[in-house]
């Protein structure tokens, strides 16, 4: 889930398929906003001899809305270029590689970044270094060392690009199953014993591409929001994949080579919005839109095909959500429209009337002193759906919502079922532990050091 696989042509794409996006003022440095973007699904470790990497012939782009438009106000381009060092070899690498720089790495990547606003396009920087990906124990003996120098300054900004550990928990193997939640499994219309949840992500690797910016790099005003409370206060943050028209397979050069424009093939806003909520024949239609055309898809947000299923699957649980015939007027504010003022007391992160998915983040809410896992549903009004944190619970956040938990928000004459503010796939963080500073995410399992089902990074 979040986006791991979710439609299915970018399913067979995995190179240009986005997993997670994650949007949130930087806990260590609150005067900046740290955006993330993470690509390539379920790595596992032990992958060679020909290791998980960026693809050449895809664009990476994070975009920014801070009109209240539905389009990208910003864009944040990553372009990667894979060098062959030793054509006389398989390896991946020829002996330790001790730093970025090593020649016994045989297959570095490098890459740009460039952003364009108003029609005007700059290149920041070119030549970056990525990190490999974590070999083992002989090939790259310092992981941690590796990872820190493809940590690059671009005058008072930041940005990493490269392999890490994925951070999303959610219990794949279970919903999958005819929509069983294990910690529920005797309340099953196909009863089962209850148990944990498991955690199927654990152990897997994912590629990051991650900024870190001043505040006034993204606001509307070019400054740093002070008033919660104003429109301009609010950005939008989305990730898209692109590859050209056309790809063709040149005999004389060995390869395929691409030809045409960029064609956007995944996106990506709000977890689990197109995995979950967008019905199978519209899932490729909707990766290649902008947020801006999202208007056609609010009747699966207003009438979510899993608000059925609960009460299906769940028979005696759910009976207030069955009878519950409404649109969702509460997850079309916190998935399309953002959450105006008035609804959630002392918070808002409404970006206008234009139905749009993306992560909504409220530049003037700081940090949280003890962040709950649970976000704004919480009370943490720095977490989900307020942007999105590393450590949000957003699997539990959105079933709790889907199955009425946030309907009072809108609907003062509904009272919730009792499974509403229980429900969940009952797992836990259990994946690599995350860095206290960025790019935040955890270092990734090594190829050697991973046994099946762990994780372990050096």
């Amino acid at each position: 889930m979040s986006s791991h696989r979710e439609a299915p042509e970018i399913s067979k794409d995995p190179v240009a398929d986005g997993t997670d996006v994650y949007a949130f003022i930087s806990p260590d440095k609150p005067g900046t906003v740290t955006l993330i973007a993470n690509f390539i699904p379920l790595q596992q470790p032990d992958g060679g001899p020909n290791f998980y990497e960026f693809g050449d012939d895809v664009a990476y782009d994070i975009k920014i809305s801070n009109s209240g438009k539905g389009t990208a106000d910003i864009v944040y381009r990553f372009l990667f270029t894979t060098k062959i060092r030793n054509s006389k070899t398989f390896l991946y690498n020829t002996g330790p590689i001790n730093n970025i720089t090593d020649s016994t790495w045989n297959r570095p990547q490098y890459y740009s970044v460039s952003r364009t606003e108003a029609g005007h396009t700059k290149q920041m920087v070119s030549g970056l270094t990525c990190p490999p990906v974590n070999v083992g124990k002989r090939s790259t003996p310092d992981y941690a060392k590796l990872a820190g120098q493809a940590v690059h300054s671009m005058g008072n900004r930041r940005v990493f690009a490269g392999q890490r550990a994925d951070a999303f928990h959610v219990d794949l193997g279970s919903i999958f199953d005819l929509g069983a939640l294990r910690p529920f499994n005797e309340a099953h219309l196909i009863k089962m014993p209850e148990m944990n949840g498991v955690n199927a992500v654990q152990s897997y690797n994912v590629h990051t591409i991650a900024l870190q910016l001043p505040i006034s790099d993204l606001s509307r005003n070019g400054d740093i929001p002070k008033d919660r409370t104003k429109a301009s206060a609010v950005i939008g943050v989305w990730a898209t994949a692109s590859r050209r028209q056309s790809r063709m397979w040149d005999k004389s050069k060995g390869a395929y080579v691409s030809h045409g424009p960029w064609e956007q093939v995944s996106r990506l806003g709000n977890p689990l919005f197109n995995e979950v909520l967008v019905p199978m024949a519209e899932k490729d239609k909707w990766n290649r839109l902008e947020p801006k055309e999202d208007k056609a898809f609010a009747k699966y947000v207003n009438k979510p095909e899993l608000q059925g299923l609960l009460p299906a699957l769940y028979p005696t649980v759910f009976p207030n959500l069955k009878a519950y015939t409404k649109p969702r007027a509460d997850l079309n504010a916190i998935l399309l429209t953002g959450i105006p003022s008035g609804v959630v007391p002392g918070f808002q992160n409404y970006t206008g009337p234009v139905e749009s998915d993306m992560l909504r983040l409220n530049l003037a809410i700081p940090p949280a002193k003890k962040p709950d896992d649970g976000g704004l549903v919480a009370g943490d009004a720095a977490g989900f759906p307020n942007g999105r944190r590393i450590s949000d619970d957003v699997v539990t956040i959105e079933l709790r919502a889907i199955a009425g938990a946030t309907i009072p928000l809108v609907d003062k004459s509904y009272q919730p079922d009792a499974a509403a503010s229980a429900v969940t796939d009952g797992t836990t963080n259990t994946n690599a532990p995350l860095l206290k500073g960025f790019p935040y995410l955890g270092l990734p399992g090594g190829g050697y050091q991973t046994v099946p089902g762990t994780t372990k990074a050096s």
